[in-house]
């Protein structure tokens, strides 16, 4: 399987508003609908990416780069992963982390931060195995994570 990131243009749009995550999964993550709605209202720092695995969408990632952000975390993040139901586990998710990596390189950046909400089932393990670590901030409940880039 061969992963590549795409941008949202109006041909594929329909088709990452319509991206479904695990049922069990629907609690941690915003649908992609809204993330793009975000991304919308913030065009100069969102950065909204659909992940293929080789012509079937598998995936949603979305940064956000504000270098001059108050709040440090908010720099250079991840905002949100989907993983299409039935991409779990393919490496999809990997791909698409480290490819917001390479842009945060791109861009001078050399910490990409993550946010989740600490549950059994929620993302904490998949981060942890990227090479993120928690910084011992929360926001809004959520544990605030940071991986720095060589």
């Amino acid at each position: 399987m061969s992963f590549r990131l795409e941008t949202v243009t109006p041909d594929n749009v329909q088709d990452a508003c319509a991206l479904q995550v695990e049922p069990w999964q629907e609690k941690f993550v915003a649908p992609v609908a809204v993330s793009l709605a975000e991304a919308y209202a913030q065009p100069t720092v969102a950065w909204p990416r659909l992940v293929y695995a080789d012509d079937r969408l598998a995936g949603f990632i979305m940064g956000g780069f504000d270098p001059n952000s108050p709040i440090d975390y908010f720099r250079c993040g991840i905002w949100r992963l989907n993983v299409a139901a039935g991409h779990q586990r393919t490496g999809c998710g990997r791909f698409a982390v480290e490819q917001l990596c390479v842009e945060a390189r791109r861009r001078g950046q050399n910490r990409v931060t993550v946010l989740w909400v600490p549950h059994p089932d929620g993302p904490e393990q998949f981060y942890l195995r990227l090479g993120f670590t928690p910084t011992g901030q929360t926001f809004h409940g959520q544990t605030v994570a940071e991986r720095f880039l060589d």
